[in-house]
């Protein structure tokens, strides 16, 4: 209130409460005010200057930003103008009596005094957008995508800046009803089909996509127009971004590769996830990790009683729990450093904090470098998921939903076959368990540690070559927060013992995904970028699957969501073969942990034989490291298929 401007605001509205008065005095008496009127208005204007510009005050009118003035800010004027005259009207009533004043003064005074103090404030914005922001000319010329509510927002937000840098010249809509038509002043100049020549004939710099509900394959479209046309190709937050105020300039951003692969998001049971999350004690193993830490996140916005973070890596840890504790700084949140793997550690967790419920996705996920690490694989991801299955049913939790994979599927490299083993020890052990277990098989995380867009960008922004495996792969793709809503919503769906699948649409190739993502850059694929193919990993294959025969497949109540029936398996058998792949793990046996990988998993085919020996690089720089019956194994693993090897 003691601002100058709003000092200088207050008795601008002074001047207009008087001379809305006397004016209505000039209108009622056709500007000749009888003589034995004058002492009336010299009465009330003493009564109005004492009543209105107090309520003005006490009204917070005064706070409002009228560089932004809006319907709802009329709206406030109304209430406060009709308040005012109201008392004004009782106190001249109470001094002068029902006809002290003509009647026709109070309703001339509320009109008068209503319309100019709104004009005051929408002719300073009117003043503001035309006289005082001439920059917004000068930005670069800039096509909206999109005459709807989306655009007509972005609009306004560009001409709220003062120092804007984009000059709309025109919106661009496929609603034939819309072409000519002009939104908040500027003209619909055609549809999407015309983009090309819209950018050459009006000079266009930029174009924004502001049509959040629209698809990829319409992005792709204009993105393709605006390549030929040579504009620079932006687009807006997801639609609830804007639907809950949040959108900002600063959120016009170039597109990712993620806005073309997009789906229809993944819509949660609110309800059904807060009834066994809200208020109750929630583990996290591999809580450091890109999935692990998104599940903390999206856990703790239910509000958990306590979150215990477990995780190995004792800085990442440290940076999610930083994280954590200053966006939900009322949480409970206790991070612990431990190893799945230590039986005593994970019982001792277990028992201090006695969680409800368990999310476990601790495991090592790189496909290539498992090959070369199969003990390590197997020690993690199998036994480290026993032992905390065996913990989660020891201390009677409600829930435990474990992380798996894609690459669980028919597997062809260590890491998927240890992710099945550990998928079908878990089913086993929900059968005898009042625990209820369930697993949640994904793809590929777009933006996960290791994943290829991270690689393709870094690769990109060095200025090439970009390289794929093979010109004929195919991958499912989802995001990180895709995947671990996925995981929370299969806690509460479950029943014990199945396998939740997420709906992920159509496989994408990745030679498409790197190519996009080199447009996307700016550049073109195959001639300022090269594209080199450098042959599957080791334990590689060209296509994921999502099911194995026999498992069956059933809707749930998430339209999202589909779910794999219990496969019913001997949990004596099962435990009795990992306790034998465990020996040979930690014996180093690499020869033995296969074979025994096999039997436990029948599917699993690997891409390697024993039979031509191929030099491996770690071998000869660090044979020293590997015990004979490694070394043995190492010599003789190959190719399938091959009579050259493979380089590590």
């Amino acid at each position: 209130m003691f601002r100058t401007r709003r000092i200088l605001v207050f008795f601008l509205d002074a001047v207009l409460i008087a001379g809305a008065f006397v004016l209505s005095f000039l209108l009622r008496f056709d500007f000749q005010i009888p003589s034995e009127q004058l002492n009336n208005l010299l009465q009330g204007l003493l009564v109005i200057l004492s009543a209105k510009p107090i309520l003005f005050i006490a009204s917070g009118m005064y706070r409002s930003i009228w560089r932004y003035a809006s319907l709802q800010d009329g709206y406030e004027i109304f209430k406060v103008v009709t308040l005012s005259s109201v008392v004004s009207v009782i106190s001249l009533v109470f001094m002068k009596g029902p006809f002290g004043l003509p009647r026709s003064i109070y309703l001339l005074d509320w009109f008068l005094l209503f319309s100019m103090v709104a004009t005051s404030r929408l002719l300073w914005r009117i003043y503001r957008e035309t006289k005082l922001v001439p920059c917004l000319r000068k930005g670069r010329r800039t096509l909206i995508i999109g005459a709807g509510e989306a655009g007509n927002l972005l609009l306004k937000e560009i001409r709220k800046q003062v120092d804007a840098t984009y000059n709309v010249v025109g919106f661009v809509d496929d609603d034939p009803e819309k072409t000519g038509m002009r939104l908040s002043g500027v003209r619909v100049l055609g549809r999407t089909d015309r983009l090309c020549a819209l950018v050459r004939k009006y000079s266009v710099e930029e174009v924004i996509f502001a049509i959040p509900s629209g698809g990829p394959e319409l992005m792709r479209r204009v993105i393709t127009n605006c390549e030929r046309a040579k504009a620079r190709f932006k687009t807006l937050p997801g639609i609830t971004d804007i639907i809950d105020g949040k959108f900002s300039m600063s959120q016009i951003k170039d597109v990712e590769i993620e806005d073309l692969l997009g789906r229809d998001p993944v819509v949660l049971d609110q309800t059904a996830i807060r009834n066994y999350l809200t208020d109750k004690r929630v583990l996290v193993t591999g809580a450091a990790g890109s999935i692990g830490s998104e599940i903390c996140r999206q856990v703790a916005l239910f509000r958990p009683a306590k979150l215990v973070l477990f995780d190995h890596a004792e800085t990442p840890l440290f940076y999610i729990e930083k994280e954590l504790a200053a966006t939900f700084p009322d949480l409970r949140i206790i991070p612990m450093v431990g190893d799945v793997k230590n039986q005593d550690r994970v019982e001792t967790l277990f028992d201090e904090f006695g969680p409800e419920v368990v999310f476990h996705a601790a495991a090592y996920k790189h496909v290539a470098m498992m090959e070369y690490n199969p003990a390590e694989a197997v020690l993690n991801n199998v036994m480290g998921s026993k032992v905390v299955a065996d913990a989660a049913h020891k201390f009677k939790v409600r829930n435990f939903v474990m992380v798996s994979t894609d690459k669980a599927v028919n597997p062809t490299n260590v890491m998927g076959a240890t992710k099945r083993s550990a998928e079908i020890y878990v089913q086993a052990l929900a059968a005898k368990s009042q625990t209820k277990f369930t697993t949640v098989r994904f793809g590929n995380v777009l933006g996960s540690n290791g994943s290829v867009i991270p690689l393709f960008k870094e690769q990109i922004r060095k200025g090439g070559p970009v390289t794929v495996t093979d010109k004929d792969v195919v991958r499912y793709f989802m995001t990180i927060p895709e995947a671990s809503q996925l995981v929370m919503q299969a806690g509460c769906i479950g029943h014990g013992g199945e396998i939740f699948v997420l709906d992920m649409g159509e496989p994408v190739r990745i030679l498409s995904l790197a190519e996009e993502l080199i447009r996307l850059s700016g550049f073109i694929p195959h001639k300022e970028i090269e594209i080199q193919f450098t042959g599957l990993k080791p334990g590689e294959k060209l296509f994921e699957e999502l099911l194995i025969d026999g498992e069956g497949i059933k809707p749930t109540s998430h339209k999202k969501i589909r779910v794999m029936a219990p496969v019913e398996t001997d949990l004596k058998k099962v435990t009795a073969d990992l306790e034998h792949l465990f020996n040979h793990a930690k014996a180093h046996d690499l020869g033995a942990v296969l074979d025994t990988l096999r039997s436990i998993v029948p599917e699993f085919v690997p891409r390697y034989e024993f039979d031509v020996a191929p030099p491996f690089a770690f071998q000869r720089v660090r044979p020293d490291l590997f015990p004979p019956q490694k070394l043995t194994f190492i010599r003789n693993l190959r190719v399938a298929g091959t009579s050259e090897g493979t380089a590590a």
